[in-house]
């Protein structure tokens, strides 16, 4: 079988989960084998792309590789992707996988990314690895990586693959309208409670965005607070994220090209954040995935807590749900209440008008959005990753232990020594007698509070 490797990490052929690769191919060693480090050489693919094009021709099976980054697959391999649909190569009757490494944080949206993506080049697809970053380096992680690989190779033999259905929707798109801005928003402009905020819009768009500038336009024009609109279409990125952790340990970002400045003083100052962009291959794009992976100049600090988000899109959402996820997702962990998501699937300008109050009733009340799954999930996660890993990420550290990050619930001995109690008392049958009355006695505090709160 004729096998193509997609490395889809920066660090190229010292990337981690390439390793785990290697491992499969030391395994699986009768088979042929070949390797495009995308993420290291997108510069030179984006040149010359006619290698790899010959290589995508060759394989019967490929296989992505890549570290997880802010949710999804690193920018420099959205960027391959964006080339192989760029130069029309077609890739129907192949097969590919992926393997990827995390701390299993929001690894399925890295996965359902880059599934969409392999259905949308007509590839049949069988369903990936997703492995911890140590985990090649246990028993376990090792017999984990032979399984999988040894099951890829007999679904392609077998033409065994997942049956799915990539949905897209027909509808048109709309343009946003200068016309008709509530009066309210007019008329209170210059009241003095915004006088001093801001919001930051930050987009990604070029002259033939119509229909997303409309909607930049429209949201300037009907906000009650100033708008700085912020282009990265306009910004020289020397470059993706390249994972070297020099932030880490010091904050600063080893790329000299400003970035650290432009997001540190023009947008995480402001009161909120707006999102603009267009819907592309599932996704927000490469660039703006690049804006997103240096972000982690940051590291995992949530700096921008409290402050809401809001999103303005072109394109039909409804039939992104992973998309629909990563947003929630993003909100819920950076603790960043979400205003709302604007698009151009329908009634456009009232959308906009919404999203408009919105934010201004969080701003206004300093609104919290409880966490859910996504945000709780998510920060314990990260709260036992940077624990472990102090000696590292130590601008990370120091964060999350002025924050009260560290909050280990399994170290409340009150709660444990109450709960032995409950389950020897559960399994005596004079207490079974007794549940509902016990159950009763749960809800006495609720019923204090509600009391409480009715005075």
């Amino acid at each position: 079988m004729k096998i193509l490797v997609i490395n889809g990490s920066p660090k190229g052929e010292n990337s981690i989960t390439y390793q785990t690769m290697l491992y499969a191919e030391a395994l699986y060693n009768k088979h042929e084998y070949k390797v495009i480090h995308a993420g290291a050489k997108i510069k030179q693919l984006e040149k010359d792309f006619s290698e790899a094009k010959s290589m995508l021709e060759w394989a019967d099976l490929l296989v992505f590789t890549y570290p997880v980054y802010t949710f999804l697959a690193p920018s420099q391999l959205h960027r391959f992707i964006e080339l192989v649909k760029e130069n029309k190569i077609d890739l129907s009757g192949k097969y590919a996988t992926q393997i990827s490494t995390s701390k299993h944080f929001y690894d399925t949206t890295a996965h359902e990314y880059i599934r969409e993506n392999c259905l949308d080049l007509g590839l049949s697809y069988i369903r990936g690895l997703s492995a911890d970053m140590g985990d090649l380096l246990s028993q376990k992680g090792q017999r984990e990586a032979k399984a999988f690989f040894r099951h890829v190779l007999w679904s392609v033999i077998n033409g065994q693959k997942e049956m799915a259905v990539n949905l897209k929707s027909e509808a048109p798109l709309l343009s946003a309208s200068l016309n008709n801005i509530p009066d309210i928003n007019q008329k209170e402009k210059n009241k003095d409670k915004n006088k001093d905020k801001e919001i930051a819009l930050v987009a990604d768009y070029g002259p033939e965005d119509h229909a997303l500038k409309s909607m930049i336009d429209r949201f300037v024009k009907t906000t009650l607070y100033k708008v700085e609109v912020i282009n990265i279409r306009d910004f020289n990125f020397f470059g993706g994220c390249i994972g070297c952790f020099n932030c880490a340990a010091s904050g600063i970002c080893i790329y000299k090209d400003g970035f650290d400045t432009l997001l540190r003083d023009r947008i995480q100052k402001t009161a909120a954040t707006v999102y603009a962009f267009k819907i592309k291959d599932h996704c927000m794009g490469s660039r703006f995935k690049m804006y997103d992976d240096r972000q982690f100049c940051n590291g995992h600090r949530t700096v921008t807590m409290g402050k809401p988000v809001g999103y303005l899109i072109d394109g039909h959402l409804q039939v992104e749900n992973n998309l629909k996820t990563l947003i929630e997702g993003r909100s819920q962990v950076g603790g960043n209440p979400l205003a709302g998501i604007a698009t151009n699937e329908f009634d456009v300008d009232k959308q906009i008008d919404i999203l408009c109050k919105e934010l201004d009733y969080i701003l206004t009340h300093k609104y919290k959005q409880p966490a859910n799954f996504y945000g709780v999930g998510g920060m314990k996660i990260f709260r036992d990753l940077i624990y472990k890993m102090q000696g590292l990420m130590r601008e990370d550290h120091r964060f999350y232990k002025e924050h009260g990050f560290y909050d280990f619930p399994q170290k409340d001995k009150g709660m444990i020594a109450g709960m032995y109690l409950v389950g020897a008392m559960m399994k005596s049958s004079f207490f079974k007698k007794r549940s509902a009355k016990m159950t009763e006695g749960m809800l006495v505090p609720f019923k204090k509070v509600i009391e409480k709160a009715g005075k």
